[in-house]
């Protein structure tokens, strides 16, 4: 900065010229006319020696003063670029009386070596390089330097070291070899004392206690041994917006005139402060008259409606406010977009207080509506794997189309549900908005994230150690599998979903490979899913643990299906149907829900699912919105047409002890052997499952609601059902739930369901009366609980992470007459999630189950659930 002082005094004053036969230059007088002769540029300077003449604009013949304002104008052209510390001009030969050879001397801005930092730790040092991106080769310029120590001050700041400091020096390298000057760079930074807030206290405030003004403050909270979740930090920028929120919370009881008439930071010690601050609160106020003008699109009635405040309501300055435009919801119902969404972009909404009256004031809400607009050009920049079709079909905003900000806002939660982009970084920008013309070009930039996925699985269930390993493509490229090119490591970029998977414990292996087409034919929303599936299990002892496997079960699966999303009544449900069949062979396989060892079973289904999603952008950390999901499963009920009596069928298993030798007797009173007595049982389940005949019903909801900043509480609720058309037939030994544990033994043999229930062993929730693992076939009825608290870490692109803590409940039963709503297992605990790029998902939680199972004594206590998941 010196230099750049001194340089600019000599040309504003004098400037130095040498002559070539001289040993030193010597000065002219002012205002002398010359000829520009030969240029040359001299100095420490990595750029061309024409590039620097030709960006001064000084030409050889050209005539100029020197001293003069050209010259003046060249160098302030020259330092504004900020690549240059020193800059000279020098005439080195005047000829023919007034020709003057001249000469640029430049010293380039130093590049940066290498950068060491002082008084912080390996990992923080590390962070403040790369924040403020000082790799070697930058620039070190006087507002690099000023920039970067701004940024590390105001840093700590915001973390609580009120008197954080940063200083920055700089020193220069000998290293004959550059071309360019070098320099290394040295930051010091003593981040002092965190300072902390022992007390808040307010003066002149008689409608609210200091506890409720306290509460207010939202970021800025005074020292509390039993508040772990906020700490008492001071940042001055929160302080000030907190001040704002305290006055906001005022506004909301009617007291428009409230102030902070002062307000005072007071130092206890080094490390503590004591903020101090009077209010003037004013009186109470209340709303008068409304009175809409301007507005022709919709009536007064209309307005007032959505408005939602009337005569002689208490003045709520806040919702006001929101309810003319609320800034913090780009969907809320407002005025502001109950205009836009009609295409009205460029509508003006104000609120004036027009009389004010004792303790009533009037308003006006005044409205320019403006021009409807309409959407000009619309396009997607960033996505560089993502074919431009996959996301143009997603848009639900078109060229030409009257503009709506609802559609804006769906468009963006839709691109962010899809997997592909990051969802923080969504962001539409207008280009061009003309409000005479009424038109508008919308810009989507999108960030490509990882979209295929590596599972790897591990835990304790069902009987023993469960692994899984999958592959999942969520952007696969059907059309590009004979591309070689295309292998990046596999086609991508038709938003199509290849899943291949295996899983295998020490008594069973499953295999499936699926498919899905999101949108067939590419013209409408309309998804084909198709998938295949083998699964081998062996009969288990649980008493040694060991599995038999000379005794097999093997299921053969196919299923496909359709999915349409609607319009109506709302573009955010979704119903499919899907065909299913299952072939399940037995080999010398006996439990005590089905007796035929040898045999098969064919099942075929029909599945309607109706879906409403409406959740926030984020998938991985949804804000808000909800999700509901009813599925039925049914098969064809042969027991209407295949004239089997299944009542005497039941009849027929029934036998009786005749003598001491232990021969039987049936109901016809003929003898038969125990042997023949099991073979005909076997035959008799042969025939009663030969096609299976059920019906299944599941309901899932989740809700999502931001408590407070980014607290979010996810509530969810299931149940599910399996019955029968026919008593006599009964419900089949398959299709059913499987409760407890962490999910991870979902593996699908024979239509069997996982239902997670943290705090308690893989499967062990079992009907009461049924301890866990003895004939543990699963239940035909299910109902779970669950209140789930998340708060983000962080959800930067490179990692999101958020942490937990949740409360369960759920409970199965065989059937309703034993059905208890009340009657549940209950569980809480705590757990953390990290989803990367790299990695996929990570997630550990620690459940305490409060109740017993299988008959034993007490709660059962602590359990360790954990995910391990890859994406790249």
């Amino acid at each position: 900065m010196t230099k750049k002082i001194v340089s600019l005094l000599a040309v504003a004053f004098s400037l130095i010229f040498s002559i070539s036969s001289q040993a030193q230059g010597l000065p002219l007088a002012d205002g002398k006319k010359y000829v520009i002769g030969d240029i040359k540029v001299t100095g420490t300077v990595s750029f061309n020696e024409q590039t620097v003449i030709a960006y001064t604009g000084l030409k050889k013949g050209e005539e100029i003063y020197i001293p003069g304002d050209k010259i003046s104008s060249v160098i302030n052209k020259l330092w504004d670029i900020d690549q240059f510390s020193d800059i000279n001009f020098y005439i080195t030969n005047v000829s023919d009386g007034n020709v003057a050879d001249l000469e640029i001397e430049i010293q380039e801005v130093p590049k940066l070596n290498k950068v060491k930092v002082t008084g912080l730790k390996k990992r923080e040092q590390e962070e403040i390089i790369k924040e403020n991106k000082l790799r070697a080769g930058t620039k070190v310029s006087e507002n690099l330097i000023t920039t970067t120590k701004n940024y590390i001050e105001s840093k700590y700041r915001k973390e609580g070291y009120f008197n954080a400091k940063a200083k920055i020096s700089t020193s220069e390298v000998n290293d004959t070899t550059a071309n360019v000057n070098l320099v290394n760079m040295l930051i010091d930074i003593d981040q002092g004392d965190r300072i902390k807030i022992s007390e808040i206290s307010f003066s002149g405030n008689e409608k609210f206690s200091d506890a409720k003004l306290r509460r207010s403050m939202k970021n800025t909270k005074q020292k509390n041994i039993i508040r772990f979740w906020k700490r008492s930090k001071f940042v001055r920028a929160d302080y000030q917006e907190d001040k704002e929120s305290l006055i906001d919370k005022y506004k909301e009881s009617g007291y428009r005139d409230a102030r902070i008439v002062k307000d005072s930071l007071v130092e206890i010690d080094d490390e503590t402060i004591a903020l101090n601050l009077k209010i003037e609160e004013g009186d109470q106020y209340y709303i008068g008259n409304i009175d809409f003008l301007g507005n022709s699109v919709y009536s007064d009635v209309q307005l007032a409606s959505v408005l939602g405040i009337k005569k002689g309501d208490v003045y709520n300055g806040v919702l006001l406010d929101k309810r003319i435009a609320d800034e913090t919801k780009p969907d809320g119902e407002d005025l502001s977009n109950l205009y836009k969404n009609n295409g009205y972009l460029f509508s003006n909404i104000n609120l004036v207080e027009t009389n004010v009256y004792n303790d009533t004031i009037d308003f006006e809400i005044r409205i320019v509506e403006g021009k409807e607009a309409y959407f000009n050009n619309i396009k997607v920049t960033g996505n560089d794997k993502t074919k431009d079709h996959v996301i143009y079909r997603e848009l639900r905003t078109k060229p030409g189309q009257k503009y709506s900000q609802e559609d804006v806002v769906n468009t963006v939660r839709e691109l962010g549900q899809l997997g592909f982009f990051d969802a923080e970084q969504l962001e539409p920008k207008f280009v061009d908005p003309d409000p005479q013309s009424g038109t508008l070009d919308l810009e989507y930039s999108v960030v490509e994230a990882g979209a295929s996925q590596i599972e790897l699985q591990g835990g304790y269930g069902g009987g023993g150690f469960i692994g899984t390993l999958g592959l999942s493509f969520n952007n696969f490229s059907l059309s590009g599998i004979f591309d070689k090119e295309a292998y990046k490591p596999v086609p991508m970029g038709d938003g199509q979903t290849l899943s291949l998977r295996a899983q295998a414990s020490t008594f069973y292996q499953t295999y499936s490979l699926s498919f899905m087409e999101p949108w067939l034919g590419g013209k409408k929303p309309v998804s084909l899913q198709t998938s295949f599936s083998y699964t081998r299990q062996f009969l288990f002892d649980y008493i040694n643990r060991e599995a038999d496997r000379s005794r097999s079960f093997d299921i053969l699966g196919v299923n496909i299906g359709l999915a349409k999303r609607l319009t109506v009544p709302d573009p955010y449900i979704t119903v499919s149907h899907s065909l299913g069949f299952q072939r399940y062979n037995l080999n010398n396989y006996n439990t005590g829900l089905f007796t035929f060892g040898d045999g098969h079973s064919n099942n075929f289904t029909y599945t309607f699912g109706l879906t409403r999603d409406n959740t926030y952008v984020n998938p991985i950390f949804p804000m808000g919105g909800s999700k509901f999901k009813l599925t039925a499963k049914f098969t064809p009920p042969y027991s209407l047409w295949n004239g089997v009596d299944y009542a005497n069928l039941a009849e027929k298993r029934e036998y009786q002890l005749e003598d001491e030798n232990g021969n039987l007797i049936n109901q016809q009173g003929d003898r038969v052997t125990p042997e023949n007595a099991v073979g005909d049982q076997r035959k008799i389940d042969q025939k009663k499952f030969n096609w299976l005949e059920f019906y299944k019903v599941k309901f899932s909801g989740e809700w999502y609601t931001q408590i407070y900043d980014k607290l979010v509480l996810r509530t969810n609720a299931e149940y599910g059902f399996l019955g029968a058309y026919n008593n006599d037939r009964g419900v089949p030994p398959f299709e059913r739930f499987f409760l407890g544990g962490d999910g991870l033994g979902a593996f699908s043999l024979d239509g069997r369901e996982t239902i997670q229930l943290r705090g308690y062993p893989n499967q062990s929730v079992v009907p009461l009366d049924r301890p866990a693992g003895v004939n543990d076939d699963g239940a035909t009825i299910y109902n779970k609980y669950s209140l789930e608290l998340r708060y983000p870490i962080t959800l930067k692109p490179s990692a999101s992470i958020y942490a937990l803590t949740f409360l369960e409940a759920g409970a199965s039963y065989d059937n309703f007459r034993d059905f208890n709503p009340f009657q549940l297992n209950r569980s809480a605990g705590a757990g953390l999630r990290i989803f990367m790029p790299a990695f996929g998902l990570l997630g550990i939680d620690f459940g305490y189950g409060f109740d017993s199972i299988g008959g034993q004594p007490g709660a059962n206590g602590w359990e360790t659930h954990f995910i391990i998941g890859q994406q790249f």
